[in-house]
């Protein structure tokens, strides 16, 4: 399936042609999953924005209106932080519209897509990192940045002794994952 391009992928959502879908799920969802956890959200909340990102795509390319100037999954990706970031200030008291969203990405320069390319592949390496980190270091970093759990939570989940032995083993998990994500970023 790695030969369809962007058109192609676009036609497919347009005539809900299942393998397009699944493609782009595939490769755009976890990216967004780890942006939306790293935010203070949680994989529910990924799924939703997700969904409303292809939906909300689904419609302007249905519009005729749709200009791809940038890679699809740069593209996905826009969207969905602006909905993330939307939805964030919208919890704290400020509402915004779909429209919106939509709007502030038909902008995107070269530059701009250079850029999200560029955090796509990080947040795709670490994504592919935290998978190959193993139990219990990610459920113990996912615990700390993602739960913002504090470390005598963290000693008691985790049965350490102390939470001097459970900062140790958090900072070794983390050179661990840093070695796992700099291996696979630097090829």
């Amino acid at each position: 399936m790695s030969e369809l391009n962007d058109k192609d992928l676009i036609n497919g959502l347009l005539n809900n042609d299942r393998r397009c879908i699944e493609k782009i799920y595939k490769d755009n969802f976890g990216q967004i999953r780890a942006y939306v956890l790293n935010n203070n959200g949680d994989v529910d909340e990924a799924k939703d924005i997700f969904q409303e990102a292809l939906v909300l795509l689904l419609e302007k390319v249905r519009s005729g209106s749709f200009q791809l100037s940038s890679k699809l999954t740069t593209y996905i990706y826009s969207i969905c932080r602006n909905i993330w970031l939307k939805r964030l200030s919208r919890n704290r008291g400020k509402e915004i519209s779909a429209s919106d969203v939509l709007h502030e990405n038909e902008d995107l320069t070269e530059d701009d897509s250079d850029i999200l390319e560029e955090k796509n592949l990080q947040f795709a390496v670490m994504d592919e990192a935290l998978s190959k980190l193993g139990e219990p270091c990610k459920t113990l970093l996912e615990s700390f940045y993602v739960k913002k759990m504090d470390m005598k939570s963290i000693t008691e989940m985790f049965g350490y002794t102390n939470a001097d032995n459970a900062k140790t083993q958090k900072y070794k998990c983390l050179m661990r994952l840093k070695k796992l994500f700099f291996d696979r970023y630097n090829k």
